[in-house]
């Protein structure tokens, strides 16, 4: 499960926090990835969805989207700001009552990095199990060189190796694998773009 630290921030300040990611500049270039490798049209998991603005946008880009987030309060934020849309709690690394293989996409924004380290592993192998075959998953985490950071939220984030993530896409295609400044929060994130293959492959 989540960081228990973590949780209880993005609990008790969702309000706060929602305010702040809104107020960013758009993602742009997670944007022009999800553009890139998602197919229109088709069914996407945001995991970690926070307030739901990347839920947003992807339905407004045509996509059967839909939020999970381990935070309660966070969830409350994001069907306020979105009602229509469908949010659900569920937490890394189970995912209780999602099914494998249940989308065609999944999305994992800077997620990942409030886990603890030796739970990432198995967090990234579940996320590639509830892509479709032939499906993608977009991954990212906050990089943190050296030993593990706490932020003044308490937030936890993890200083662990790409070759952990790596290891837990294993049998799956890498189509990115890559570092760089994000263009909305301005920290440095790794990110990994991995095609599930199919029973063929």
């Amino acid at each position: 499960m989540a960081d228990e630290a973590t949780l209880a921030a993005y609990d008790s300040a969702a309000a706060s926090f929602a305010d702040d990611w809104h107020g960013q500049p758009p993602p742009s270039d997670l944007h022009a990835v999800v553009d890139r490798f998602f197919r229109p049209g088709t069914s996407v998991a945001d995991i970690g969805c926070g307030s739901g603005r990347e839920v947003g946008w992807l339905a407004a880009r045509g996509y059967v989207a839909q939020g999970f987030d381990a935070s309660r309060g966070l969830l409350a934020e994001a069907r306020r700001r979105y009602p229509t849309l469908t949010f659900a709690h569920a937490d890394l690394p189970a995912l209780d009552g999602i099914a494998p293989a249940s989308f065609d996409s999944v999305l994992c924004e800077t997620v990942i990095m409030h886990l603890d380290r030796g739970r990432i592993a198995a967090a990234v192998r579940r996320l590639i199990d509830i892509v479709r075959p032939g499906g993608v998953l977009y991954l990212s985490w906050r990089v943190t060189k050296g030993a593990d950071q706490r932020d003044g939220h308490g937030r936890l984030y993890a200083a662990f190796d790409a070759a952990e993530v790596r290891c837990g896409l294993d049998g799956a295609r890498l189509l990115l694998d890559e570092e760089v400044v994000s263009a909305s929060s301005g920290k440095v994130i790794h990110r990994i773009v991995a095609e599930k293959r199919g029973n063929a492959d």
